[in-house]
């Protein structure tokens, strides 16, 4: 049924709710002593409601809005806000410590929509080459994502990932690096010439659906969150008005990823990191300190002995029953071998630091029982590592964890066991997660859930199975050897640390990238 509301008046009612702070008070003058800034410039009548329209000769080949997180990477974070401040417009530069991402958005294209209504050429043309660069960690990367995903915006901008985190593994999936990037002004006006020239493509989004049970403060109606819940989670009411599990007592907590879902070891070593720097801050300035940090968990959580120093409750299949969906809507269960104390769901190949926990299977086990992984063919892939050593493998050129699923979805059920909590982690965010009591439960769901559009740059390894040129066969030197899958099968004597000649490391092995 068509709105029985003009138009024009929409748009004022609209703009009440749509009010963000401009960083300055009249249109910023744009220094083009650098004639290339002119490809990234955005002017104030596009971004500040009011402004005066003082239209370009030229639309902007690409145009961009920049969120930095200026808590990212020490201090280096600020420098980079500071940076692209000095370059851009500063209405086009946002410190996400300041400016809520979605309100920003809602904004522009909200601007955009109404200077369209007025008869505006240049406003279209804006919104269809306009892209978005996020300077951060995994976990605000994500951030950004969930947000441009929740908007259902009618022309998604695509995201450049400025890597600013510790593992940095999204930006190392489409060739940005994983190295903290420099902050100086030549070093942003080099990346903004990649951005303008970087290739657009498509990337599945992960839903993840968690229902659990939750105590309620004593005279509350608000249930108590779990402890360190991140906020790529959130808490919802019901699924639908349909929803069959809306029990008494229990909350579903909503969100998504766009590179991995884990549980287990790897976790509890992130959680760690991530809890001891909330408490010391100031140990943590930099990228090395901070993957000194996690080789330091990592040996002092004793996961390079695993089977001697922790629980087999901890294992993945005495802690919960698995399903995967290989068909849409066809569950079934799926079989985690019994050493396994860690499970990643990955759909980018790119995981602690860059590495591809799934690598290349053989041409033997190919089309037979594994594919190729693509980031867009609504496939994750499920792999297990059974303690750190088993990790460390993924130094080799053919090394990779142990393959258990290519699935279109997962389901982890909890029930009762021997330990109380265990760890999760998505796109770099962990926590702590409470296990049931009684007989309570906790379920995890993940299915596909439309996608997003990134942008990638040089020689990145994420693969699409919509690109005519990406290869639909592995060289022979990309594919593993046959082996890896018997490894369980091998006698207790061949399991011990140093007989197999598979754990032997590479010279320049860098313990602090295992996590």
């Amino acid at each position: 049924m068509p709105s029985l509301v003009p138009h024009s008046i929409l748009l004022r009612l609209m703009a009440k709710d749509l009010k963000v702070k401009s960083n300055s008070q009249e249109t910023v003058p744009c220094d083009f002593e650098d004639d290339s800034l002119k490809e990234f410039w955005i002017s104030d009548y596009i971004l500040v409601l009011g402004s005066e329209v003082n239209k370009p000769t030229r639309v902007p080949a690409s145009p961009v809005i920049v969120f930095v997180n200026s808590r990212s990477g020490g201090q280096l974070g600020g420098e980079l806000l500071t940076s692209y401040q000095t370059l851009l417009n500063k209405n086009q530069v946002f410190d996400l410590n300041e400016n809520a991402p979605e309100k920003v958005l809602q904004q522009l294209y909200f601007n955009i929509e109404k200077l369209k209504h007025d008869g505006n050429s240049l406003a279209p043309e804006i919104q269809r080459r306009l892209r978005i660069i996020v300077a951060g960690g995994d976990g605000t990367a994500g951030w950004i994502l969930g947000v441009i995903s929740d908007l259902k915006l009618s022309q998604p901008p695509p995201v450049a990932t400025v890597p600013l985190g510790t593992g940095n593994n999204l930006p190392f999936a489409f060739g940005w690096g994983k190295k903290n990037p420099g902050t100086d002004l030549e070093s942003v006006k080099m990346f903004l010439n990649q951005v303008k020239n970087a290739k657009e493509m498509k990337v599945d989004s992960w839903h993840v659906l968690m229902r659990m049970k939750v105590p309620r403060e004593e005279g509350s109606c608000d249930p108590i969150p779990p402890l360190d819940l991140p906020h790529s989670l959130h808490a919802v009411q019901q699924v639908s008005q349909s929803d069959a599990l809306d029990e008494e007592g229990y909350r579903t907590y909503r969100g998504g990823f766009w590179n991995y879902f884990s549980m287990g070891m790897d976790a509890q070593v992130s959680y760690g990191f991530h809890t001891e720097r909330k408490l010391h801050p100031e140990k943590f300035k930099n990228q090395v300190s901070n993957q000194s940090a996690y080789a330091k968990l990592t040996c002092s959580q004793g996961w390079f002995w695993a089977s001697l120093s922790h629980p087999s409750s901890w294992n993945i299949s005495q802690l919960t029953k698995v399903s995967i969906m290989k068909k849409p809507g066809h569950w079934e269960a799926l079989n985690i071998p019994a050493t396994i104390r860690s499970i990643i769901c990955l759909n980018l190949p790119s995981f602690s630091g860059g590495l591809n926990p799934w690598g290349v299977p053989s041409r033997r086990r190919l089309n037979k029982e594994w594919t190729l992984p693509y980031v867009d063919d609504g496939f994750l892939e499920v792999v297990g590592f059974r303690n750190a050593w088993h990790g460390a493998v993924l130094y080799a050129p053919t090394g990779h964890g142990t393959r258990l699923a290519q699935a279109r979805g997962i389901r982890f059920e909890f029930r009762k066991s021997a330990t109380d909590h265990t760890f999760m982690r998505m796109d770099g965010e962990p926590w702590k997660q409470p296990l049931p009591k009684e007989k309570d439960t906790v379920t995890v769901e993940i299915s596909c859930s439309g996608q997003v559009s990134m942008l990638a740059t040089g020689n990145f390894p994420s693969k699409s199975v919509n690109d005519p040129t990406t290869p639909r066969t592995p060289r022979d030197d990309e594919c593993d050897s046959d082996e890896e899958d018997v490894i369980e099968d091998i006698s207790e004597e061949r399991k011990k640390f140093g007989a197999a000649s598979s754990f032997k490391l590479p010279d320049n092995f860098d313990i602090s990238q295992v996590s």
